[in-house]
C-alpha cells in the first residue's frame, strides 16, 4: 500500500512535468506507457523481467525524449528492485533537452528528488515494521516459553509434593505398624497369659473382655495400615520399577498415559502383570526391546507389553501366566497372550467400575 501511494504522488508529479510543454499529445501517451511499464515492473516485482522492463522504459528516452516526464516513476521503480542504475538510461535526454522547458526540467528534477525521498521513507518504514514484527514474534515465542517451564516446573512441583505425600504415608504405616502395632500384639499375649494363670473367677469376663477390644483394635491398625500402604504406592513409579529390572539387557520404552486416581486393586493388578511380563521377558525371550504400554480411557486402563523375541508356542499351564490371568480376574479384567515369531505380547483390559457389562 505505502508502494501505491508514492506511485500516485510521484504520477502527480509526472502529470505536472508532462501538461507544462507546450504540446499535449505526445507528453499524455508517453506518460501512460510510463505508467503501464510501472505497472507491470511493480507486478512483476524482484523477478529479472522487471529489471529489464524498467531498463527498456528509461532507453526509451533516447527515441521519444517525452518519456524523460516519467523518470521519477522509472527511478522510484528502480530503487525498489534495489537497482538504482536501471534507471540510468533517462540521463541520456541531455541530448534533447531542447524539447523540454526551464519549468518541465525543474518538475522533473524535484520529482527525481521526492521519489528518491519516499521511497528512503516507504523503506525505513518497512523495515521498522518487520523489526517491530520479529520483536513481537521473538516476544510471543519467549512468552510461550515461558509458559511452558512455569507448566513444567508447576508439574515437577505437583510431583515432588504427591511423591512426598506417598513417603510420608508410608512413613506413617511403617511407624504404626513397628511399633503400636507391636505393643498391641505384645497386651494381647500379656492378657492371654494372664487368662491361664488367673484364679479367680470374677477376673475372666473382663480379661475376655480386654482381649476381644485389643483384638479389634489389632484389625484395625492393620486395615489401616494396608489402606496407607496401597494408597502410597505411585502407579507409576512402581511400573518404572518393574522396567528397571530389565534395563541390563533389553532397550524398554514406556508409554504411560494414566493421569486419574486408580483404584487400589487395579492399581495392584497392573503393577503385578507389568512385573511378571518383564520376568517372563528376562526368562524366556531371545529379544533385545521390551515395549510396555499403560493407558487411561474413559472406562477402562490397559496395559500392553510386548518383546521382539521369536515365540512359536506357549505353555498354557505355566505359573506366572496362571498368575496373571488370576490377577485380571480378580480385577474384573481380560487378559490375553499372543505368541508369534515376532515376539510374545501380553495384553490386558480392566474395567474402571471393576466388571465388564
Amino acid at each position: 500500500m505505502n508502494r501505491l501511494a508514492d506511485k500516485s504522488v510521484i504520477l502527480m508529479i509526472c502529470v505536472i512535468a508532462a501538461m507544462s510543454g507546450g504540446s499535449f499529445i505526445a507528453p499524455v501517451i508517453t506518460l501512460l506507457a510510463s505508467v503501464g511499464c510501472s505497472s507491470l515492473a511493480q507486478f512483476l516485482s524482484g523477478r529479472k523481467s522487471a529489471k529489464a522492463i524498467v531498463v527498456i522504459a528509461s532507453a526509451m528516452c533516447i527515441f521519444v525524449p517525452e518519456f524523460f516526464c516519467g523518470a521519477p516513476i522509472m527511478l522510484y521503480d528502480a530503487l525498489c528492485e534495489k537497482k538504482w542504475q536501471l534507471a540510468l538510461p533517462c540521463l541520456t535526454v541531455i541530448i534533447n533537452l531542447s524539447h523540454f522547458n526551464a519549468l518541465q526540467l525543474a518538475v522533473i528534477f524535484a520529482g527525481l528528488i521526492i521519489a528518491f525521498m519516499l521511497y528512503t521513507r516507504t523503506q525505513a518504514l518497512t523495515e521498522t515494521r518487520q523489526k517491530l514484527n520479529s520483536f513481537r514474534d521473538v516476544s510471543v515465542e519467549r512468552t510461550d516459553s515461558l509458559e511452558q517451564q512455569n507448566r513444567q516446573l508447576t508439574e515437577k512441583q505437583d510431583s515432588e509434593i504427591y511423591l512426598a505425600t506417598l513417603a510420608e504415608r508410608n512413613r506413617i504405616a511403617r511407624e504404626i505398624h513397628d511399633n503400636v502395632g507391636h505393643m498391641i500384639t505384645r497386651s494381647i499375649l500379656q492378657v492371654g497369659a494372664f487368662q491361664v494363670i488367673n484364679k479367680d473367677e470374677n477376673l475372666k469376663e473382663p480379661l475376655e473382655s480386654l482381649k476381644e477390644t485389643l483384638n479389634n483394635a489389632m484389625t484395625g491398625i492393620r486395615q489401616s495400615v494396608h489402606n496407607l500402604h496401597d494408597n502410597s504406592i505411585d502407579l507409576r513409579s512402581a511400573v518404572e520399577e518393574c522396567i528397571k529390572t530389565a534395563g541390563g539387557r533389553f532397550e524398554v520404552t514406556l508409554d504411560y498415559d494414566v493421569t486419574g486416581e486408580v483404584d487400589k486393586s487395579i492399581k495392584l493388578c497392573l503393577i503385578g502383570v507389568t512385573k511378571e511380563s518383564i520376568s517372563n521377558c528376562i526368562k524366556h525371550s531371545n529379544g533385545d526391546k521390551i515395549g510396555v504400554i499403560l493407558r487411561e480411557h474413559p472406562a477402562f486402563y490397559q496395559l500392553a507389553v510386548e518383546d521382539n523375541g521369536s515365540c512359536g508356542k506357549i505353555r498354557s499351564g505355566g505359573i506366572g501366566l496362571i498368575n496373571m490371568k488370576d490377577r485380571a480376574d480378580r480385577a474384573g479384567g481380560i487378559i490375553n497372550f499372543t505368541p508369534s515369531e515376532k515376539g510374545f505380547k501380553v495384553f490386558l483390559s480392566v474395567p474402571k467400575n471393576g466388571r465388564y457389562n
